[in-house]
């Protein structure tokens, strides 16, 4: 079985809290996008749960894929197992939620290999042990996300064409919100005045504080237009009219740097 996992942007990022356990409380539109990770998922008679072949730079027990699959399995115990390849094209620690989006994926894929019969609600209270951001990917839809990131509403918004610029600089998501605590938080808005915000990532001037090459990216993409930051970096995107423009914007990308042109999903 063969999956794709899209990745998503945070179309605004506002951070209007914390919880007593010490994560943040976030209000967020996600959208996700046609760039994507593959994945191909074989079962086993054995109840093995492996990858197909390393990926650089993640050891096995660390790989969300197995982490999620082996969950899954100690939740619904079965005789079959899965051997997953991994075919990485979206960045590591670019704010771009690859790593939930594989999870996802995994569940999902899981889900009908192993024919547990779960329903999307289900894997996404199953996903959101993993990761706050795994249920968007579960429902596989643009959403209003409130609370960690997990709590989802449908929202409206038109098909979009992005540029995506990752300056080559894996972020930690956990020392951005450690750096980021006591600053200050947003008042929260609502699902109906959102359109009415400015599009701002609360999270922007931490890392690029901290990230320099990401406060490069952002201020480079200011002379074609508003770019703003997604997640917790390092990724930096900013819509565009046509492909001629972002055509234009990638001959002038620095050498260090990689960047898309990807079509962000109407719903």
């Amino acid at each position: 079985m063969s999956r794709l996992a899209p990745a998503k942007i945070n179309l605004f990022l506002h951070v209007v809290g914390q919880f007593e356990d010490g994560y943040h409380e976030l209000q967020t539109v996600f959208q996700l996008l046609d760039w994507c990770d593959e994945l191909e998922f074989e079962t086993t008679r054995d109840g093995s749960i492996n990858r197909a072949v390393p990926l650089p730079g993640i050891a096995e027990q660390s790989d969300i894929t197995i982490r999620t699959a082996r969950h899954l399995r100690r939740k619904f115990p079965g005789p079959q197992g899965v051997v997953i390849r991994c075919r990485k094209h979206l960045p590591v620690g670019a704010g771009l939620g690859g790593g939930s989006s594989n999870a996802a994926t995994t569940l999902l894929a899981l889900n009908e290999l192993w024919e547990l019969g779960l329903d999307l609600a289900q894997l996404a209270e199953i996903g959101v042990q993993i990761g706050a951001d795994v249920p968007v990917f579960v429902y596989g839809k643009n959403a209003w996300a409130q609370g960690r990131g997990e709590v989802l509403s449908d929202i409206s918004i038109p098909e979009q064409l992005f540029v995506i610029v990752y300056p080559a600089c894996q972020v930690s998501t956990k020392r951005v919100f450690e750096a980021f605590r006591g600053q200050g938080y947003r008042e929260k808005c609502s699902l109906e005045s959102i359109e009415a915000l400015p599009g701002s990532n609360d999270l922007e001037a931490t890392t690029c504080r901290l990230y320099p090459e990401v406060h490069r990216a952002v201020e480079w993409m200011r002379d074609w237009g508003k770019p703003r930051m997604t997640g917790t970096g390092s990724a930096v995107f900013m819509p565009i009219e046509n492909h001629q423009v972002g055509e234009k914007i990638m001959a002038k990308l620095p050498s260090a740097w990689t960047g898309r042109i990807c079509l962000g999903r109407g719903s």
